[in-house]
C-alpha cells in the first residue's frame, strides 16, 4: 500500500485526541476507496457457508444466543484475499496509537460481519469478563447506498460508572444515554474504548455488512497465553 493511502499525522492526532477526551470517534471516508472497494468485492465472492452464527462469550462461556445477537461472522487474516491493504493500515494505526497515548497495542484480530435482513445484536460491551485484553474496538462499514429506513444503526452508550472511572475527569451523561447513532454507511469507520462503552446494533431490514476488529495488549505470562482469535 502506498505511504500515502496510510493514516497520516493529522488523522491519528484527531483519532488519539478524541479517544483521550471522550473515549470513541466516527470518521467518514477515513480509509482509501480502492481498500473499501476491495473489501466489498471480497465479502461479495463469499458463499453463505463461509459465515458461521456469532456467539458471545468465549472459550468455555461462549454460547449463541440468537435473542441477544442474530449476526453471522468469517474472521480475516492478512493472507485472506483482497483484505492485505486493510490489515496494513490497521497496523499503521496500531502503531500511530501506541505512539500517541501509549496504549501497549498488540495485535489486531477482525472479521467480516453480515447481518441478514431482521438480524441484531442486544446492548453488550466487548470485552470479555475475566479477559479484557481487548482494548480498542473498530467497525468499517461496507455498505453503499445505505439510506434511512434500512435500520443497522450502531448506537453508542453512556457507560456504567464503574465502566466511567476508566476515563477520569470526563463529564459523561447518565448511564444508558444514547451518545452517537451511525448509520453503517460503506466507509464509516467507529473507535472507541472497548471496555468502556456498551453498544448495540439496532435490527436491520436488508442485508448489512461490515469489519468489526479489536486491537488487543498482550496479557500473556508464563502461566497462561493469550488465546488466538
Amino acid at each position: 500500500m502506498p505511504k500515502q493511502s496510510l493514516p497520516d499525522e493529522n488523522l491519528l492526532k484527531r483519532l488519539a485526541d478524541a479517544l483521550y477526551q471522550q473515549g470513541y470517534l466516527v470518521l467518514c471516508d477515513a480509509l482509501p476507496l480502492s481498500l473499501i472497494r476491495a473489501l466489498q468485492a471480497r465479502i461479495r465472492v463469499l458463499d453463505d457457508a463461509a459465515f458461521h452464527l456469532a456467539g458471545i462469550g468465549r472459550e468455555q462461556d461462549y454460547r449463541r444466543v440468537k435473542r441477544v445477537r442474530s449476526d453471522r461472522i468469517h474472521w480475516l487474516d492478512d493472507n485472506d484475499p483482497g483484505t492485505g491493504d486493510y490489515f496494513v493500515w490497521m497496523e499503521a494505526l496500531r502503531l500511530g496509537l501506541n505512539r500517541a497515548l501509549f496504549l501497549g497495542l498488540f495485535d489486531y484480530e477482525c472479521h467480516f460481519a453480515w447481518y441478514p435482513q431482521g438480524a441484531r445484536y442486544q446492548t453488550h460491551i466487548d470485552a470479555f469478563r475475566g479477559n479484557s485484553n481487548r482494548r480498542l474496538s473498530t467497525v468499517l462499514y461496507l455498505n453503499p447506498d445505505w439510506q434511512d429506513g434500512d435500520g443497522g444503526e450502531l448506537v453508542v452508550h453512556a457507560p456504567r460508572p464503574e465502566q466511567a472511572a476508566r476515563l477520569p475527569g470526563l463529564a459523561l451523561p447518565a448511564t444508558g444515554t444514547e451518545l452517537v447513532r451511525v448509520q453503517p454507511l460503506a466507509g464509516t469507520l467507529v473507535v472507541f474504548l472497548s471496555e468502556v462503552f456498551p453498544h448495540e446494533v439496532l435490527p436491520v431490514h436488508k442485508p448489512r455488512y461490515s469489519v468489526t476488529g479489536w486491537f488487543r495488549i498482550n496479557n500473556s505470562s508464563t502461566q497462561q497465553a493469550d488465546p488466538p482469535a
